[in-house]
């Protein structure tokens, strides 16, 4: 499939617009040219298709059910298991802020306890620049604006006018690149979280994408869309809503 027929139409045109300018390019037919010989505007590309905007914490709201309803449910769910697994994924995670916001959950949830479990995090998404801001975990104080200063203080450093993420979060995160619509689902997870990503494709691909969702939870995992995103066809019957103002569904069996 190639990339134009994965997103709705007037979005693909807005974004080839902002790279066909941003090239000089004097028609897209020019642009195309450069696109099929220039490898780094590709990547270009992608990142002007890929919307990455993004904070810590984006929708508190959301992130409090997530904090004080489903970080506790799993954690019981595994304490009395021998090999106390819990495995989340974030996809389309862009520049990772969504990733360590859940770790400082998983953290500050299980404090001296967190060696006991097996916590795994991992941030998937087709942009290779993002996945590399990502990884290096540095951020301007913009995108902080919904942690407290102790929170700050416990998970960050700040260098300048930035602030990288400590160490003690980094251990259970691993950032992939990952092609959702072509590439085959991972699979095994107790949450995952797709936000603000789906509502760009077209419909056919957005249902297609919540049942390799579905597929890839295990029994009583949590799957959490955008606010303006909603489950369609047959993927809305497979899921169970737990907090539908929040956008947040169960996989019963």
């Amino acid at each position: 499939m190639c990339i134009r027929d994965r997103y709705k139409e007037a979005h693909f045109r807005r974004r080839v617009n902002v790279r066909v300018r941003a090239t000089g390019s004097e028609s897209y037919e020019e642009y195309l040219r450069l696109l099929r010989k220039s490898s780094i505007e590709h990547e270009y590309l992608i990142k002007a298709l890929t919307i990455n905007v993004s904070e810590f914490f984006r929708n508190p709201e959301t992130f409090e059910v997530i904090e004080k309803e489903v970080v506790p449910f799993l954690i019981k769910s595994r304490s009395d298991s021998l090999v106390k697994s819990i495995r989340i994924w974030s996809a389309g995670c862009a520049t990772g802020e969504e990733v360590y916001s859940l770790a400082i959950l998983f953290h500050r949830a299980l404090g001296k306890d967190l060696d006991k479990y097996r916590i795994s995090i991992i941030g998937t998404d087709i942009d290779t620049i993002s996945l590399e801001k990502a990884r290096k975990g540095i951020y301007p104080e913009n995108v902080l604006k919904n942690i407290d200063a102790s929170t700050r203080e416990k998970y960050f450093v700040k260098k300048g006018e930035t602030y990288q993420v400590l160490d003690n979060l980094r251990s259970i995160i691993r950032f992939k690149r990952h092609d959702m619509i072509s590439e085959s689902c991972i699979d095994h997870f107790d949450l995952i979280i797709c936000r603000n990503v789906m509502i760009y494709f077209k419909k056919e691909i957005q249902e297609q994408l919540q049942l390799n969702f579905h597929r890839a939870l295990n029994k009583k995992g949590f799957f959490v869309i955008g606010k303006a995103e909603t489950l369609l066809g047959t993927a809305s019957n497979r899921f169970k809503p737990y907090n539908a103002r929040e956008r947040l569904y169960l996989k019963e069996n």
